[in-house]
Order: structure tokens, then sequence, then C-alpha cells
């Protein structure tokens, strides 16, 4: 349980032009599960509504609980009464969907071009379906000047303003902000209760189950893209703990750390509260480590989960980050990982694509994490890739799950040495 060092001062390369990333509609892929009794209405193009299904995939047991309300010709056009024809879409969908306890609609780069202000339709709509048991909140998911998981940090910031104030008596608790997934978020609730810490969890899994928030909430990150929520957070009153974030045993570790000092928790009860889980994980990791171990690596930016990940990859599984690129370097959520980074990694805040590619091939890495657009082009030029929204999508906090995020890394190395093993030797 010792207190992360202060990050060194690092050259950072700030790069602004091109950029290849999805918009933040795609953070509505993993949020409509995680809220479940909530709806996610795009107000956007045909467009929108392709990337959502696309991305979402085919939901064959369970209608999704995602929609867009296309914006026709006629709309742009101002032949219509947008605001009026989005009444009539919400009217139609809670018919249907009588189960929905929490409507966002989600504003979309079509919406934001035609300047509809979905925040006034929102508070509208609000008023008249509150009393009906229906809250009416809204945010943007649009990709111009955003990444795609800042989609969760605007929902979740929506969210804030919502959540009831916590009594003035009322003990410290703590909460941690960032979806997980459920399996993840019960881990964390159970090794929490274990160390004598009250935790809630935002978002919660039922709009009715809003946490209550005040001077004596302390907060933990789970994601580190979560600058606007933070922000609107400690607003309300909070104390935002920071920490390095929970990926693989000694990340893990460190996260847990600074909520236990912070709350007072014993050391030897926290070394014996954590003892378990670390061996198991540590036991996890040491299966992918032989394979991992000195293969240099370059994150190309994208979820800013990279620095993150390249400290989890490089402290505990031996490789080697070449460059780490992320959409934006927050200085004070990415600092504990930043200080346990090794020197010489090259960082690089924002995107230009083409100067990135170039020094991908000149770097010529054993593995480029990166995004879907990239990957493929980059494989045809014999280079190994991650996808990064994947690590986004799957289940990677925590102790229990070190050894599936070490193996997400680990299967596409696996594959390009059976690919290579399949291959013809040249004619001579």
């Amino acid at each position: 349980m010792n207190a992360p060092a202060l990050a060194p001062v690092r050259p950072v390369l700030r790069e602004r032009g091109q950029r290849e990333v999805f918009c933040g509609l795609t953070g509505i892929v993993w949020l409509h599960r995680k809220i479940q009794d909530a709806f996610f209405l795009v107000v956007g193009s045909r467009t929108c509504a392709h990337l959502l299904q696309s991305a979402a995939g085919v939901m064959i047991f369970a209608e999704p609980r995602f929609a867009t309300a296309i914006i026709e010709e006629k709309d742009l056009a101002g032949l219509a009464d947008v605001h009026e024809e989005l009444d009539g879409v919400v009217a139609r969908l809670l018919a249907r969907r009588p189960d929905i306890r929490l409507l966002f609609l989600v504003g979309s780069c079509p919406s934001e071009v035609i300047k509809l202000d979905l925040d006034k339709a929102a508070s509208r709509l609000d008023q008249r379906l509150r009393a009906g048991g229906v809250r009416v909140l809204a945010y943007s998911g649009s990709g111009i000047e955003t990444t795609f998981t800042e989609g969760e940090d605007a929902c979740l910031a929506a969210l804030v303003p919502e959540l009831p104030e916590a009594g003035s008596g009322r003990s410290p608790r703590l909460l941690v902000a960032g979806s997980l997934p459920d399996i993840v978020e019960d881990q964390f609730a159970r090794l929490f209760a274990d160390l004598g810490i009250a935790a809630d969890f935002l978002p919660p899994r039922r709009a009715g189950a809003l946490p209550a928030i005040g001077p004596g909430t302390l907060v933990l990150l789970a994601q580190p893209f979560l600058g606007g929520t933070a922000a609107a957070l400690e607003g309300r009153g909070a104390k935002l703990l920071e920490a390095p974030f929970p990926f693989g045993a000694r990340g893990t570790e460190a996260w847990l750390g600074v909520a236990a000092r912070a709350f007072g928790v014993d050391p030897q009860r926290f070394a014996e509260v954590v003892a378990a889980p670390r061996a198991r994980a540590e036991r996890a990791l040491a299966r992918h480590r032989p394979l991992l171990e000195g293969r240099r690596i370059s994150f190309l930016p994208d979820s800013q989960l990279e620095i993150p990940l390249a400290r989890f990859l490089a402290e505990e599984c031996g490789m080697v980050p070449v460059e780490v690129g992320t959409p934006y370097l927050h200085q004070r959520f990415h600092g504990p990982d930043l200080a346990r980074l090794p020197s010489g990694v090259r960082l690089a805040e924002g995107q230009d694509v083409e100067r990135q590619l170039d020094r991908v091939r000149a770097d010529r890495p054993d593995l480029t994490v990166c995004g879907l657009g990239l990957a493929n082009p980059l494989e045809a030029e014999g280079l190994a890739t991650k996808w990064s929204i994947e690590l986004v999508f799957s289940p990677v906090h925590g102790f229990d799950q070190a050894g599936d995020l070490a193996e997400l890394f680990a299967r596409p190395l696996v594959r390009r040495a059976r690919l290579a093993a399949l291959a013809p030797e040249p004619a001579p």
C-alpha cells in the first residue's frame, strides 16, 4: 500500500491532424446493457443507425434498448416541426416499451449541424413524463470533436445532476465512477465490503438506484476517459481519489490501496483481503508472460485506455512500449500510471494519422493497438494488430480478469505465429 510516486516530467508529442476514431454513439453499445431500464434514443441520420447496428450486432433474444429517430430531408429543409416529430417518436416508444424509466436523447453530428436543442427538448419531455415515472435526459454523442469513449463520459455527466443529495450526517462512502461489466462490479463490491468500505457504483444497474452524493463522497474512477464526469462530481462536493487504474495484479492492488488508505483501512487487513485474488492474478499472468515478455508494442490513440494499459503490459507482462498515443493526456488522471511507465517511451497526445502510421512503419513493433479502420491495412503490411475497441467491450478490470487481459494481447501474436508456420516455403 505504498503511495503512488509523482509522474516524472516527460516530453509529449502533441499532434493535431486527421483522426481515425469511432464517434461517441458507440458508448451506447455497452451503456444500454448496463442501465437495465434505460433507453437511448439517438436523434440522427441513417448513418447513425447503421453504425449502432453494426457495432452492436444482431440482438436475437431481446430487443436492444436503443434506437434512432431518423432526421429526414424535410427536417433538414425546415419543412417539418422537428420537436413535434420528436415528441411523437417518444410517445410511440414509451407506448411500446412501458418498462423504460430513464430515456436519453442522444445528440449526433446531424442533430448538432441543424442546431436541434435536445437539452430543451429533454427538459420539456421530462416535465411531462416524470410524474409517470420516466426521466428524460440529453447528452451529445457527436463525433465531430470527440472519441468514442467520450460518449460514456457525456452520459454519466448528464446523470450527475440527478444524483440525490447525501445527508450531512451520512458516513463517508466511496463512489466508483465508470461502467463495468456486472461480474467485475460484483467482484469489486465484494472486495470493498471485505475492506469495510461502503461503495456505490455509477452508473447504477437501475435508474431508480442512483447513488446519493455530497461532501462525504470519495470518488474512484474506474475508467480514464471520465473528465467531464469527474468535474461534475466535484462540483457536487465529492472528492476525487487519484490512483493507477485497476488493470492487472499490481494495478488493481494499487487502485484498491488508494481507497483503503482514504478510508483508514488497517494495512494488515488490506494485505489479507487482497492476498488470494492477487495470487490468482499473478498465476494467470504467468501463463502469458513468456510470450509477451520483450515484445515491442505501440498504441495509436483511440480510447484513452492506452497509458494504463501500457503500464500494465510493461510492469506486469514485460512488454516494451515503443509509442503510447492517446486522444487526450489527462495529467491528473494518468499521472499515477505515467509514473510507472518505463523511461524512453514516446508519448503522443492527439492524432495525425499519416504521421503516426509513418512512425509505426519505421518502428516495426511486434504488436500495434489501433482502431478497426487501421488494423487491416497494417496487417496487410505484415504488422500484427490488436483492435482497441475490444479492450473497452471486454471484462478486463480487476484481479480475476488479469489473465484474460493479457491473453487479448497474446492472441494476435499466437495467430501470427501459426500463420507463419502454415505459410509455404519460397520456391528455390
